[in-house]
């Protein structure tokens, strides 16, 4: 795992890694958006993660916002009663290779590593 972005009290962490890959796919949709983080039941384990960008527009008041640099990461407070402590990294490697995902809170996670249990 690479090393984690310093932060003050941040419930979603991100690795320096994880974050120049998350912004490098911004710039190419051309728009300021956000990475919204959450979970949905499902997945080989219970639930499974979910990951897309957003529209900074579709943040609520609702909504726990986590700032990288001018960089969004949101999330809704029922997804993040499962994912408080989230380590999301990203490695290029050839096999095994892709965003990962260390959460605390998992007590069982699937070999695809997309999906836990709690």
């Amino acid at each position: 795992m690479t090393q984690a972005i310093q932060a003050q009290q941040r419930g979603i962490l991100l690795s320096e890694a994880a974050l120049h890959q998350v912004k490098s796919l911004r710039d190419k949709q051309g728009t300021d958006f956000c990475l919204r983080v959450g979970v949905r039941q499902g997945g080989c384990s219970g639930m499974s993660y979910m990951m897309d960008f957003e529209d900074t527009s579709k943040i609520t008041p609702d909504d726990e916002v986590f700032d990288y640099d001018g960089f969004k990461i949101v999330s809704d407070r029922k997804s993040l009663l499962y994912l408080y402590g989230l380590m999301l990294d990203y490695s290029d490697a050839m096999i095994g290779g892709g965003f990962q995902f260390t959460n605390p809170n998992a007590n069982q996670t699937c070999g695809c590593g997309k999906s836990f249990g709690v």
